[in-house]
């Protein structure tokens, strides 16, 4: 078990000859001098913007705006819109917005910005330039904010529909949230209002989340999803639950509970369960294994919730997905998914784990094609993270500009963005 997780190869597809050519980055390769980072031979990072604020989800305009959210307000605003006008892959331009406000969710659609807080969706007309004005129009309101796991992520089908993450309050479950020796919940009465993805329709304001549809269940928290318009199907990442030896010393050692669960990356249609709480994912176990708060030993299984297209390392944390759409990028990275991972607390003894970006190779009809590769490293600056706090950046936010740049956030350090460009031939 421990060398499967330590190699972190299941992959739910062999890679086809025209993936075969996409790479990631060399580990014998040195770290950029400017941005700290490593990205694949042909690639190069530049730090598009320093000191925005603690950066999170972003969207980038057809002009080349790029809106950032910030989860703690700068000067009472709680979002950035950032350009660079003279070409040099800075941003020359700032200009605060979203008032009153912080959150995590960005997007546009329909001409529309869209910003989630934790409790809220609100949307502006998409100016030409420069950051939006007056007053937000909201779309969704009155989201319940318990603290954990309360960031309101979300993405489009294009055919009028939003899909916003709500996260569980909750790590399995428990009768007494996080206490050793208490049972699971069984039904877990947090699924009513939590743990999924909820639909609602665009062409309505004012509403609240019984206006919409939940779409999928069984997921503590997916701040990594994204609609891959080309299989016409929403995807997945969520983060697994914590403390498996802390609560069952018996069944879990330090090594075991550092590396389990897997983070999961999965399709998602209406009406799917993911399997949260009642099971994980550990690759050295056929079929998914049942939760220790609900009877299992670490090696039984349940038929609740369905199984992965790829379970990543645990605890790695993703926190933003999207799919390559134009054709900036070189042959195989076309309808691919960039997963960034956050990075793990929880994995002590042992060093912390993640805290960079990935990349997965996926045919047109969505379909994983390949094994997944690392696309961008060395964001904490260090070697050997021991604790979070160490780490000097943490991957947050991913988005693609119109000329296939993809920027990458961090909330840390006062807050990053990065741009990685191809420049090979």
């Amino acid at each position: 078990m421990k060398k499967i997780l330590a190699t972190a190869t299941l992959i739910a597809a062999l890679a086809a000859p025209a993936y075969a050519q996409v790479t990631g980055v060399d580990a014998a390769a040195p770290f950029d001098a400017e941005t700290g980072i490593r990205v694949p031979a042909g690639f190069k990072s530049t730090v598009f913007a320093d000191e925005v604020g603690r950066a999170r989800h972003m969207a980038v305009s057809k002009s080349g705006w790029v809106y950032v959210a910030l989860r703690r307000a700068v000067d009472g605003f709680g979002a950035v819109a950032l350009k660079d006008t003279d070409g040099d892959g800075k941003a020359d331009v700032r200009e605060l917005f979203a008032e009153g406000v912080t959150g995590t969710g960005m997007g546009i659609d329909g001409g529309k910005l869209y910003y989630g807080t934790n409790t809220s969706i609100l949307r502006w007309d998409l100016p030409a330039e420069g950051a939006p004005a007056g007053e937000a129009e909201v779309v969704v309101s009155g989201m319940e904010d318990r603290s954990q796991h309360s960031d309101k992520p979300f993405t489009f089908d294009g055919s009028g529909h939003i899909y916003v993450n709500v996260g569980a309050p909750s790590n399995a479950c428990m009768e007494k949230m996080r206490t050793k020796g208490s049972p699971g919940m069984d039904p877990c009465p947090i699924l009513e209002d939590f743990g999924g993805v909820w639909r609602f329709d665009l062409s309505k304001t004012g509403q609240n989340q019984a206006d919409g549809v939940r779409y999928a269940t069984g997921i503590r928290n997916a701040m990594a999803l994204d609609w891959n318009m080309a299989a016409g199907s929403l995807y997945l990442a969520q983060h697994g639950r914590d403390q498996l030896q802390s609560f069952f010393p018996d069944l879990y050692d330090a090594e075991a509970s550092a590396e389990l669960p897997a983070e999961e990356f999965h399709r998602v249609t209406e009406g799917a369960n993911m399997g949260w709480p009642y099971g994980y994912v550990d690759p050295s176990v056929e079929g998914r294994v049942l939760m220790p708060e609900y009877g299992g030993d670490g090696k039984q299984t349940t038929d609740r919730g369905q199984m992965p297209l790829i379970a990543f390392p645990g605890h790695w944390a993703p926190n933003d997905l999207i799919f390559v759409k134009g054709d900036g990028l070189p042959m195989g990275y076309k309808n691919g998914a960039l997963i960034a991972f956050h990075g793990s607390w929880n994995r002590a003894p042992m060093p912390q784990a993640g805290y960079r970006v990935v990349f997965v190779p996926m045919d047109e009809a969505g379909n994983v094609a390949g094994d997944w590769v690392t696309f961008a490293d060395g964001f904490p600056g260090i070697e050997v993270v021991k604790s979070p706090r160490d780490a000097k950046h943490r991957p947050t936010g991913l988005a693609e500009g119109p000329d296939g740049a993809i920027y990458i956030s961090s909330l840390m350090s006062g807050g990053r963005i990065y741009r990685v460009t191809y420049e090979g031939k």
